[in-house]
Parts: C-alpha cells; structure tokens; sequence
C-alpha cells in the first residue's frame, strides 16, 4: 500500500514537470557510436526530455538526420543516406516495413521504454547484422538482468502545449538471481501542432501505444535464456506532406534467445536467436476531403530469421563472428475505387508478394597491437535471393523490363579497416571500406509507386545491378585541460547508384503527377561529410558545447543529389548540479544552395532556433522523481528543413514538462 500511495503521489507530481540525471562522464558522448535511450539513464548532455521519441534520440547524433513527412515515424539517413542504403536492425533482428511509401520506417515500431541503447556505425562499420552502404544502426533491447534487485516500479507522464501531445507510461521489473521479467507499456497521443503564429499544420495528429513483456531464466551459471515481445499499434496517423493518411499500421515481434557465457577466458560469449515479425500498414485517403479517386493501399511484411553471434580472445585479437539469416514475404496492393458506380474498381500489386532469402557471415578482429595502437578489420559474405510470388507481378514488371526472370541471385561482399591511435592528449582514426547492397524490394519491384516529392510515379527495375561503395574516414579528438575537439569525416564514392531516371515514354497513373521515373542506376555519386564538435567546461557546473556540420552530394549526371543536409551548427550552454541543470540551446542550418531541382528539391532557407530546457531530481527516501520542463522555439520560428518533405512546417513555440518516477 505505501508503494502505491508513493507512485500515485509520484504521478500527480509529474503534471508539474519531468527531468533527467545528467550523466557527467564524457566517454559516452560519442552520438555516432552509441546512444544510450533508457528512461532511467540518459547519458547525453542534449537530452532534453525523457519521454522523446525514438526520432528525437536519433537525430542528436552527428551522423543521422530523420526526413519528416508529418509528427510521426521518421525515416532515419546516416551520411545523408536514406534507409534504403541502411541495415536497421531491432537487437540484431532484421525488420522490413510494409509501407511502400515509407511511413512505417523501422524505428516506428519501437519506443524508448523498450530499448538500453542505440549503435550507429557509420558505412561500413554497421555492417555486423547486414550489408549497407551508408551505415547500421541497431536498437538494442535490455540485456539479461539476474541482479536480485526484487520488485522496481517507475511511471511517465508528460504533456506540451502545441498539439496537445499527452504521453504516460509504465514500467514493472522483477528480478532475482535466476529470474527476471519486465513489463512495459507506453501511450503518445497528439492532435494536429501548430507551426508558428498558430498556424494549425493539418493531418499531423497521430495515437500509437507500445506494449513489451521481456523474462528470461537462469538455467546454469552459464546458460540464460529470455523471450521478448514487442507489439505496437498506432492509428489515425496524419501525414500532412503526402496525400494519404494511416489508419493502421501494427507489429508484433518476437524472439527467443540463448544465452552462454563459459569460464573459458578464451571464449567470451555465445548468443543465439530466433526471432518472428509481422508487420500490418494501411494507406487510406477517407478523411482528405476532395479526392479525385479515393483509394486503399494496405501492405504487409513477415520476417523470420536467425542469428549466432560469438566473441572471444585469442592474445591480442578480439574476435567477432555472426552468422546470420531471414526469410521475408513484401506484398502490398492497391485499390483505386471508382466514382462511377457502373465502373469496376481498378486493383493492382504495388509490391508483387517478393520474398526474400539471405544468408551471411560477419567476422570481425580488434588487433591490439599495443596499449595504444587498434587496428580493427571486418569481413561480411551473404547470399541474398528474391522471387516474384505473384505471376502478374512478373507480367506487370515486363511491360517496362521485357527480360526478367521471376528470381534474382546475388552474391554480396563488404569489407572495411580502420587504425586507431589514443593517448592522453589526441585520439585518432583512420578507415577505408568497401561495401555492397542489393536493391531494395521498391527499387527491384515497385510498381507505380507515387513520390509525392517529386510528383513522379517510380517503376522498379529487377535487372538493377548491385550498388558498390568506396569509403575513406578519419576522425581525431584533442583533449586539452577543459578542452575537447573532434572533427570527423567520410567519403564515399558509390558505383551503379541506384536513383530514378525519368522515361517519357511512359505514362503516369497518378492524377497530376508529372510522369513517371524508371529505377536505374548512375555510373557513380559522391557523398562527402565534415563534422566539428567543441566542448568546453568552464567549471564543474558551467560547461558549452557546439557542434558544426557541412554535407555534398553530387551524381555523375552532374546534378546534386537530394535529400543531402547543408551547412548545420549547435550551441548550447549548459549549468548543472546534482539536482538542477539549466541549458540554453541554438540550433539551425544555413541556407540549402546546393539543393537538387532535378529531383524534385527546392532551395530552403536559412534558420535558427532558441530552445531553453530545465531539470530537478527530487529524492523521496529512497524513490527518485525527475522532472524536466522548458521551451522549444522561444521566438516562435516559421522554418521547415531540407528533411522536411514538400517544405511542411516544423512546429512553432512549445511548452513541455514531464515527470518520471522511479520506486525502488
């Protein structure tokens, strides 16, 4: 009863505000290699609000930007790559979206309640779970918790004033020491938001909840197994930059995993899972008011797949070997209904029921060649194979590709080093990489595909040859008294970049588009990114940190490549004692010159921001209430980003505060 009379004072105290613990130590702050996301620790300095999403951790690293189409389900690019070019994994568990216009990215069916931390590798450093050209990145669940810590409760509750977004969680944890079990479930609601001088963004609103029920048992000292379960649903899901809404999109994964752990120094670990996904996205456009042609698109992807991961130490060689597969069934359709009721409805696949196979391997070898010299190489070989199921797929595809098979075999190599030099003053990087990739199942076997960035309908292309990269990276870090410095960049040179050229020969199928585009590929493109952070500590309570970035991207054809993030900088000043911090934070992009007409890009304008945040920790005996409160876009800002889809504007001035309480 004093548990529960403590929570229930715990949540009524949230409607005052919400906070975090600032994490002091700065080993954790690399936002390119790992982020960590759980609600009790967070461990970056530009955390401002312990209930984000999942989106809001990811776009703090310098490596990832997230492309906007409305409030919700942000599709993540590493090295102003999209996902296409990405491998993102949920615990090393391969997850395909069913959305064909990539409403549903990966990172949508998760939520921060569910996670410990997020690695980011860039290029050809994510490659551990499969192939990408751009980089990895995994959402990794909790580890096993054997900690005999009994009985641990906490609850959410937060709330912002533009789009009256409301979002309350829960958290229960058992754990002894040979047992555990956790579950959590967690609700965001918004209305539409307003951008700036109240402007009401239309089709923004969204609901989603997220439940996960994680156990796992000791079988010996050094045999564990745990089970997971993830299910996510959201409805009523506007997408204010495309013409089609989401009245559903849900996921239900699983896994099973074991775990071995022998008291062997050698032998490190073994961890082996088995894992099932299923993922169910409906399109409709019912609530947009005059609609030329009303229409369904509902789509679906099944993923069932594997993976054995072990890691050892054999002298000065830290070893890592994954073996790992899926099986995945895409389909989705189309439904185009007629307004003449003595006309038939016009059905059509848009993803013609593509499965397919992969199998592969990925060794990787951290040579410690002294104290302070690391020269890391990794390999990764795979098999990868789709198959047409549907026989009118195939007929469909040939009109434009008279010559394909109803399979595609491919062999896929990606392989990449990197020398490592640290000592008490500077830490230094430098890494070369070789990566391929498949099409992804749009590129291979999109049928009539609608960008409404660009205004084309997109045809796959099966016949599509594999996309190579060549990647050059450096990156050093000075440490000097209270000064820290990073500049870090990569190059990558990509051969048979895939993109959309357009046919006038064919014919669009969408009312107004403006033709369609072929998925073909360039003889080659180029990606170049340069980024420089700045700490600084004042004193142990004052401290400024500041970050800039610049990105160009450039195809063959000579025209510049979309979607590539311009000129960028991060300020913020940062006061902080064990129970308050105060930070005050300016943060913008200059104006997109380079920006790419001839895929559908405008230019977008410079812009900047002031964001004020504020945090307490209050100790209740041995409870603990964060809370956390501020204002985002004091000034009440009009911009839009280049990764905001057909220039939607991002919200105006907003007021937030949330609470976490956490019963020990």
């Amino acid at each position: 009863m004093k548990r529960l009379i403590t929570l229930l004072f715990c949540l009524l105290a949230s409607t005052i505000g919400i906070s975090q613990e600032r994490e002091t130590k700065k080993d954790t702050t690399k936002l390119e290699e790992v982020v960590i996301v759980t609600r009790q620790k967070l461990s970056n300095y530009r955390q401002e609000k312990t209930l984000s999403s999942i989106d809001d951790y990811l776009e703090k690293s310098d490596k990832v930007t997230m492309i906007k189409r409305g409030n919700y389900a942000w599709e993540p690019a590493v090295n102003n790559m999209v996902s296409d070019r990405l491998v993102v994994t949920i615990d090393g568990m391969q997850i395909f979206g069913a959305c064909t216009d990539k409403m549903d990215p990966i990172t949508s069916y998760v939520d921060v309640s569910n996670l410990e931390k997020v690695t980011i590798g860039s290029g050809q450093e994510g490659t551990e779970n499969g192939h990408c050209i751009g980089g990895g990145i995994d959402l990794q669940l909790p580890t096993s918790k054997f900690n005999n810590s009994g009985l641990k409760t906490s609850a959410d509750l937060g709330y912002e004033t533009n789009g009256n977004f409301l979002a309350t969680g829960l958290d229960l944890e058992y754990a002894s020491t040979d047992f555990f079990i956790n579950a959590d479930g967690i609700f965001r609601k918004s209305e539409n938001y307003d951008a700036s001088g109240n402007e009401e963004v239309l089709f923004s609103q969204f609901q989603k909840y997220n439940i996960s029920l994680q156990s796992g048992y000791k079988l010996s000292e050094t045999h564990s197994v745990d089970a997971n379960i993830i299910y996510d649903r959201a409805t009523d899901v506007g997408y204010p930059a495309l013409p089609m809404d989401v009245s559903l999109a849900e996921a239900l994964i699983t896994s099973l995993t074991h775990h071995y752990q022998p008291k062997d120094k050698g032998l490190e670990s073994i961890e082996t899972k088995l894992y099932f996904n299923t993922i169910t996205h409906i399109m409709d456009d019912s609530k947009r008011p005059d609609v030329p042609i009303r229409m369904d698109m509902p789509g679906w992807s099944d993923t069932f797949g594997f993976y054995s991961k072990a890691e050892g130490v054999k002298d000065v060689h830290h070893l890592t070997l994954n073996l790992n597969g899926f099986y995945n069934r895409s389909l989705a359709e189309m439904t185009m209904f007629s307004n003449n009721p003595n006309e038939p409805d016009m059905f059509m696949y848009t993803w013609p029921d593509i499965r397919t196979l992969y199998t592969g391997l990925f060794a990787k070898d951290d040579w410690h060649i002294s104290n302070n010299k690391i020269l890391s190489t990794s390999l990764r070989l795979g098999y990868h194979s789709n198959r047409i199921a549907k026989k009118v797929g195939v007929q469909s595809l040939q009109i434009f590709h008279p010559n394909i098979d109803d399979k595609q075999n491919r062999f896929l190599m990606s392989l990449a080093s990197a020398y490592h030099l640290n000592n008490k003053i500077n830490n230094t990087s430098f890494g070369i990489g070789y990566g391929e990739r498949a099409p992804s199942v749009s590129e291979g076997y999109g049928f009539f595909l609608f960008n409404s960035f660009d205004n084309y309908d997109y045809i796959g292309n099966p016949n599509l040859k594999k996309e190579k990269s060549i990647e050059i990276n450096a990156k050093t870090k000075f440490h000097l008294k209270n000064l820290e410095l990073e500049v870090a960049s990569s190059f990558f040179y990509i051969s048979d970049y895939i993109i959309g050229e357009i046919d006038p020969s064919a014919s669009s199928m969408t009312i107004g588009a403006n033709g369609v585009r072929l998925y073909k590929g360039l003889d080659n493109a180029s990606i170049f990114n340069l980024n420089l952070n700045a700490n600084y500590d004042f004193s142990k309570k004052i401290s400024f940190n500041s970050s800039l970035g610049y990105s160009h991207g450039k195809g063959s054809n000579g025209e510049n490549l979309p979607l590539i993030k311009p000129f960028s900088y991060l300020a913020e000043i940062n006061y902080s004692t064990p129970k308050f911090n105060v930070a005050l934070q300016l943060e913008g992009n200059g104006n997109q010159s380079d920006y790419s007409g001839f895929y559908g890009e405008d230019e977008t304008p410079a812009y900047g921001i002031l964001n004020l945040n504020l945090g307490n920790i209050f100790y209740l005996n041995s409870n603990k209430l964060v809370v956390k409160y501020g204002i985002e876009n004091i000034f009440d800002t009009h911009y839009s980003t280049y990764a905001d889809w057909n220039n939607i504007p991002r919200q105006g001035r907003n007021f937030y505060v949330n609470a976490s309480c956490i019963l020990f």
